[in-house]
């Protein structure tokens, strides 16, 4: 069964191609194109709607001991009001899933998850509940818009105070809407997004939108924008078979404490996630061989047209680190395509 948004109607009013992605129909683009769309959130910004993201809470006395046993990251020290990353894993090292967890309270933890894995994810964690805690699947109370770019925080400002740093939030109004506001985004841009009963996601949209330096974003730009970033996406650099490790999250792995998981990583560190810039003529999309002469040495996990950067970027799993500058070439429907290694992130924001 695939679900709606409550923001369905709007998308279809504004001739969005809506696709089934994640079990939810969303706009892969609007009439305006995935190059406009992506330019916008470089430069402007674009407005999302990522209500098909999963939220859970996780509250009482052992909120945090349940957390970290369950993620990578450490949240001993998350103050309240702030944001962190973390990896859920299997036993192996393999990945469950990546999220995000935010302090609302000294024994309350808000945790957003990805759309795909949702109910996966939630039977995990039921699964490996200890003490007291109580868990709870708030998906369906909470609707996202997701609003990116370099003019974001003038746009929202007319509205409300604003969270100051990155990964941090405040809880306060917009409209008269009740909404959680972050600055986090899965753009690689300045940008905040807001959670809002689904009731309210409509009129939030359109407010927003009545700003004319926004324009309605979709899930082509969202890809593209993620993949300039060099962001990991579950399912491309980061599955069941590889371990946070492997693809480059040890910013979110703290291995100096316990968790689900820890020996499976320390035990499978095989592969390292790499940037390629195309030389040749050709997109790299995913599962590409690479190699370096006739060596096989691992494939892509994804690969675009970067509209901001100019050019067909990919990124990939390899036997090993290979260090930027490095020739290679990449198997684009049978034919070999020169790429070079080039440092990731390839796009960065400006300070």
């Amino acid at each position: 069964m695939t679900f709606k948004t409550p923001l369905y109607e709007e998308h279809a009013a504004l001739e969005g191609r809506i696709v089934d992605f994640a079990g939810y129909y969303l706009p892969v683009q609007y009439p305006t194109g995935v190059i406009k769309e992506h330019m916008a959130v470089r430069e402007k910004a674009g407005l999302f709607d990522v209500s098909h993201m999963g939220e859970v809470i996780f509250r009482g006395k052992d909120a945090l001991k349940n957390l970290n046993w369950i993620l990578t990251n450490d949240y001993t020290n998350l103050q309240i009001g702030r944001v962190r990353y973390g990896v859920m894993c299997y036993e192996d090292g393999g990945c469950v899933d990546d999220l995000i967890v935010y302090r609302m309270a000294e024994d309350e933890f808000f945790v957003v998850v990805n759309a795909s894995n949702r109910f996966k994810d939630v039977e995990w964690m039921q699964a490996h509940l200890q003490g007291e805690c109580e868990f709870r699947d708030v998906s369906d109370e909470y609707a996202q818009l997701a609003l990116q770019g370099p003019l974001s925080g003038e746009i929202l400002e007319k509205y409300t105070d604003l969270p100051q740093k990155y990964y941090s939030f405040i809880r306060t109004e917009i409209i008269g809407k009740e909404v959680i506001l972050s600055q986090t985004g899965y753009t690689g841009e300045y940008g905040f997004e807001i959670y809002c009963k689904p009731e309210d996601a409509v009129e939030l949209w359109r407010e927003i939108l009545k700003d004319d330096r926004v324009i309605p974003c979709g899930l082509g730009a969202r890809d593209t924008l993620r993949l300039e970033a060099s962001m990991p996406l579950y399912g491309h650099e980061m599955d069941e078979t590889i371990s946070p490790l492997e693809t480059g999250l040890d910013f979110g792995v703290k291995m100096n404490k316990e968790f689900i998981g820890r020996e499976g990583i320390a035990n499978r560190q095989n592969r390292h996630r790499i940037g390629i810039k195309m030389v040749g003529r050709g997109i790299a999309r995913e599962h590409c061989d690479v190699y370096i002469g006739d060596q096989l040495i691992g494939h892509t996990t994804s690969g675009t047209h970067c509209p901001y950067l100019k050019g067909a970027y990919a990124m990939a799993l390899t036997d090993k680190a290979y260090e930027p500058g490095t020739a290679l070439e990449v198997d684009i429907r049978g034919k070999r395509v020169e790429g070079v290694v080039t440092e990731l992130p390839f796009y960065k924001k400006e300070k």
